[in-house]
């Protein structure tokens, strides 16, 4: 099959990329091949995006100028062991299993080959992801551009020495996770204060979303907001003070730290 881009697993964070990638007009759904050991998730994804489908791993992946893994880490080796020798000399192989080096894709692919490490986020879903991008030796800017732009059109991507790999895990790979924690409380907060549950989530996510949209678009720094905001002798002054005695900035930094220090290990 010669093929822009093969997907290998199409489980949430895959699927949610080749859709991504279709949606935005970045690759065709004729240049598209899609693969999993489960013939039923293939088939599904393949219908939805009007692409090629199959469970086998060597024939999605033969003639692809891009190869994106998206098996799970546990799988990962014997996935990519089987397929490897398949994968044209001239492709980018692109891989977002979570603790995965680019030295072990590379004894596991081959030293020569064109690896680009990404982590995104579970946001990718919903076209509103963080993705860091670590491309090896082999890759070219403009290569390392054309992977971006894949994962730019899933929400926002940014390129990163692969040792940074664990302060991309504290700050955006696992935060979803402390930003919900967050939510909830803002959220029981308001019921504590009379509002019904569902529209004290409504609020809180909305908050949260306005607030990263204003800084992202305006270039903010999150203080001048936060400054801006809080007005004398107010109400949301009274909130900062609050949360610095309840220790909110340390106990954030010790989860974000816990969470690279996690991926460290793994």
């Amino acid at each position: 099959m010669a093929k822009e881009l093969a997907l290998i697993g199409c489980g949430n964070m895959g699927s949610a990329i080749a859709k991504g990638v279709v949606s935005s007009g970045l690759v065709a759904p004729r240049d598209l091949v899609v693969a999993d050991a489960s013939e039923a998730s293939q088939k599904r994804l393949a219908a939805e995006l009007g692409c090629a489908g199959t469970c086998d791993n060597v024939e999605a992946v033969s003639g692809a100028k891009m190869v994106l893994i998206a098996v799970k880490p546990q799988y990962l080796d014997d996935a990519v062991s089987a397929f490897a020798h398949a994968v044209d000399e001239g492709a980018i192989v692109v891989s977002i299993a979570a603790g995965v080096s680019l030295e072990r894709l590379e004894g596991l692919l081959g030293a020569g080959r064109k690896i680009v490490r990404v982590m995104p986020n579970l946001a990718a879903t919903v076209l509103a992801a963080m993705s860091s991008l670590s491309p090896n030796a082999n890759v070219s800017e403009d290569e390392t551009a054309q992977v971006k732009r894949i994962f730019d059109a899933l929400g926002r991507a940014e390129v990163v020495p692969e040792h940074l790999i664990d302060a991309v895990i504290a700050a955006s790979g696992s935060s979803p996770a402390y930003v919900c924690v967050f939510i909830e409380a803002l959220a029981d907060a308001a019921v504590a204060e009379g509002m019904p549950r569902a529209q004290a989530y409504t609020f809180a996510e909305q908050a949260v979303l306005g607030t990263a949209k204003y800084l992202l678009e305006t270039g903010t720094h999150p203080a001048v907001l936060k400054d801006m905001v809080s007005s004398p002798a107010g109400t949301t002054i009274e909130a900062v003070a609050a949360l610095e005695r309840g220790g909110m900035r340390a106990a954030v930094i010790d989860a974000a730290r816990a969470a690279a220090a996690k991926n460290r290990a793994m």
